[in-house]
Order: structure tokens, then C-alpha cells, then sequence
């Protein structure tokens, strides 16, 4: 199944993502069920990043989003544990700083764009300015819808500077939320994930649901597509977004690069350092004797 196509928003689109059913889960009965399917996108995903690593040419931007406890580290976690870490890095974007707040929206989050032979991963990310700015009247709405063309403009310049962006908001239902909230409670080793915060931002779901609708409908573009994935069930999600993200560095037709030296020369200066390794080794027996 083509999740690209099925989760794809198009420009323009208007997304209602109360019909959109966040235990969507395909054909797939159980985890189990889609274990293979899963472990080869996974594979995939780690052939194409060291691809594009040694290539050194395009680069790879991840946008998640979601409600709280809607999966962000969980994605980042198990779609991103085969990958070199060297070639991967992950911004997170919290409140803003007071240094940050004294520039415009866009320059904290510049500076962390991957380089060619990068994939970055923004958990959270500069749509804050549209959603949480929003919903918690921080700034006015003159200035939260002028920033959609901002945003827009800002993934223009990435992706013609040859990143490819993919945007994921990780669909949970409002039940899945609360229920995650008390694993957090249950868990002594999730306990540390608790905030206070959770349940006020819970508090302006509806709000938080039009903020994302609008942010989707705004800036879903051909070069920055969103996809909006189900995810109660989390193996579900990775499966969709491993194979997402996969699919799309695979149209960018990677390979390695052509060696910078002459080959022909490095061969024999390798077996000619072999041969005074074995002649070294036989004067080293001599002497011993």
C-alpha cells in the first residue's frame, strides 16, 4: 500500500481531522502482522541515509507534530534506530528563549536545516508559531496568518537548496491521549515525562485541532507535503512513516560517488605494501632465530 499517496495532504487541501479515523491501521490485524513489512522499510530507510551521506548532494528534512503524547520521540526512536548518527541530527523546539522571542519566528530554527548529507528531524518545530503562539493568544491573528506565507516562502529556499521535507502530524484521538497520559502516571520510568501543562493544553483541544487544520491547509506544498498519519496504534505510525520517508529518498536515486583517487594506483600501492609487510615479517623471524 502506497502510504505516500493514501496520507498525502494536497495543496489546498481542507483536512477535517475529526473524520479522520487515528486507529486507522490498513490491512494489517496486529503488530505482528506487519512485523516483516516494517523490518524492510526500516532497512531501506538505513541503505538510503548512508547513500545519502556519502553522496553529499541533497538533504533530508522531518517535520512531527502532534497533540501532546502523540508519539514525537516514540517516532524518532524506532524509525531512526538502524540509521548512522553521524549523518542525523534532531532539533527540538521548546518555549521559546528570551533571546529567541527578540527575533523573528524563523531564527531559531534556521540554523538547525540539515546539510547536504544530512536528515534532520525537528520534534516540534517552527509551527509552533501558528499553533501554540495561536491557541494561547501570544500574538495576534494579523500576525499567525501572515506567518503561513512566511513558513511557506522558508520551505521554498530549503527545498531548492536541495533538502527534501516531509511534515508529519501523528494523528491520536483525544481518548488515546488521556491514555497515554496514565501510562506516564503508571510508569515509574515515564513518570519524568509528566508536565502540569499537558492537561491545560488539553483543555483547548478543539482550539489546537482548527490551528492545525488551517496550519495543513495553509502549507502543504508540493515541495513541503504533509501527511497526516494515524497513530494510536504506534506500530502502525512507524510503519507508515518509515515507508514515507523511504519511498521518498529512493525517487531521489542516490549512489555513492565515484572515487576521488585512481584506483589502479591505490591497488598497487597496496600490494606493494602488503609485499614489504610479508618481507618485513620473514626479517623479523630471521633475527629471532
Amino acid at each position: 500500500m502506497d502510504y505516500r499517496k493514501q496520507f498525502r495532504v494536497k495543496p489546498g487541501e481542507k483536512v477535517k481531522l475529526n473524520k479522520l479515523d487515528p486507529s486507522y491501521k490498513a490491512k494489517h490485524a496486529s503488530e505482528a502482522d506487519a512485523k516483516e513489512e516494517a523490518e524492510r522499510y526500516l532497512k531501506a530507510l538505513a541503505r538510503q541515509q548512508t547513500l545519502l551521506y556519502a553522496e553529499h548532494k541533497h538533504s533530508v528534512l522531518i517535520v512531527l507534530q502532534a497533540m501532546d503524547a502523540g508519539g514525537k520521540d516514540g517516532t524518532i526512536k524506532h524509525v531512526f534506530s538502524g540509521v548512522n548518527p553521524q549523518g542525523v541530527r534532531v532539533a527540538r523546539y521548546n518555549q521559546p528563549t528570551a533571546v529567541e522571542s527578540a527575533h523573528d519566528f524563523l531564527w531559531r530554527v534556521h540554523p538547525h536545516a540539515p546539510a547536504h548529507g544530512e536528515i534532520a528531524i525537528f520534534n516540534r518545530s517552527h509551527y509552533e508559531g501558528v499553533l501554540v503562539e495561536r491557541v494561547r493568544k501570544l500574538v495576534s491573528k494579523a500576525i499567525w496568518t501572515e506567518r503561513y506565507g512566511h513558513i511557506r516562502d522558508f520551505e521554498a529556499l530549503l527545498a531548492e537548496s536541495g533538502a527534501t521535507i516531509l511534515k508529519f502530524f501523528l494523528h491520536i484521538s483525544k481518548e488515546e491521549q488521556l491514555a497515554r497520559f496514565a501510562q506516564r502516571l503508571d510508569d515509574p520510568e515515564r513518570n519524568w515525562k509528566i508536565s502540569e501543562s499537558d492537561y491545560s493544553e488539553r483543555e483547548l483541544w478543539d482550539d489546537y485541532v482548527d490551528a492545525y487544520e488551517d496550519a495543513i491547509r495553509q502549507t502543504s506544498t508540493d515541495q513541503a507535503p504533509w501527511y497526516v498519519i494515524p497513530s494510536n496504534h504506534k506500530w502502525f505510525r512507524n510503519l507508515a512513516v518509515s515507508q514515507i520517508i523511504a519511498d521518498s529518498m529512493a525517487d531521489l536515486r542516490l549512489a555513492f560517488p565515484a572515487p576521488a583517487v585512481n584506483l589502479a594506483d591505490i591497488r598497487r600501492k597496496y600490494h606493494a605494501a602488503v609485499e614489504e609487510s610479508r618481507g618485513g615479517g620473514k626479517g623479523k623471524a630471521r633475527n629471532k632465530a
